[in-house]
């Protein structure tokens, strides 16, 4: 058998495995509101310690839940999970979550958001639901049928890695998204790349025409911090800031001195 396969397999068993004992974790990554500094909200991002092998990589097990049935109960419970936690911190800030297509697929989405907001007593404004591009591309009026229906309850909707698909455009003519996200492969660039600052500079403006809110993402660098206040950006996330950190520290974050955005100034 091919060694890759192989590797892969044994993982999907100890993912199947790490459901049940209690090996995933939920880290939440502040998200900071540009002009005044303040936290307004966290990712919640999955993370697996392995008995064996510690710290999983998730560009490296998040695929394979997604290949299998494994994403449905793991997203399940990363949504229910996360608006439990969300229910501990002030009640300006947000929690953002992160959809797969395969939740889409299985048809009862929307009555599985309105659940979890019911179970947590979270407000369904404070919750945020983050969709990629590549999701749209599959049924997509039907799945664009699913989140009116969450956005009646009043969940907010964004489009996550804005730039990286194909359509992007067409998109958000045909939904109200309320946030564009802005891939960090772009953000990154911003000082060394003029094409990826155009882009940024395009996609926020795009952002303030259509009335929606603008999150960089993968911010690490003061001079990148300095960019995107010069040119108007509303949030930003990204390890100049904080990286993800387990729930029993967000609310330590919210008390510390904004970090390193002084540097920007």
């Amino acid at each position: 058998m091919d060694e890759r396969l192989h590797e892969r397999m044994l993982l999907e068993r100890d993912l199947r495995l790490a459901l049940k004992r209690d090996e995933l974790r939920v880290h939440f990554q502040p998200i900071y509101d540009l002009p005044n500094r303040d936290v307004v909200g966290f990712e919640a991002l999955l993370r697996w310690r392995h008995p064996e092998r510690g710290e999983v990589d998730p560009l490296l097990f998040v695929p394979i839940a997604e290949e299998s049935s494994l994403i449905l109960p793991i997203g399940e419970w990363v949504l229910r999970h996360s608006c439990q936690r969300a229910m501990a911190w002030p009640g300006n800030l947000r929690i953002s979550v992160n959809l797969s297509a395969a939740q889409f697929q299985q048809g009862d989405l929307a009555a599985l958001v309105g659940d979890a907001l019911f179970q947590s007593g979270l407000a369904a404004d404070r919750l945020e639901l983050e969709i990629t591009e590549s999701i749209l591309m599959h049924d997509t009026d039907a799945i664009l049928a699913t989140l009116r229906k969450i956005k009646s309850y009043g969940v907010h909707i964004s489009m996550d890695d804005f730039g990286t698909g194909y359509s992007s455009l067409s998109y958000l003519r045909r939904f109200p998204f309320d946030k564009i996200k802005i891939d960090q492969s772009f953000v990154q660039g911003v000082r060394d790349n003029p094409d990826d600052a155009s882009i940024v500079r395009a996609v926020l403006s795009l952002g303030r025409s259509l009335g929606m809110v603008t999150t960089a993402e993968g911010v690490e660098t003061a001079e990148q911090l300095a960019f995107l206040l010069d040119e108007g950006c509303g949030e930003a996330q990204g390890y100049l800031f904080s990286a993800a950190v387990p729930a029993d520290q967000t609310m330590e974050l919210l008390h510390v001195a904004q970090p390193a955005s002084a540097a920007a100034n």
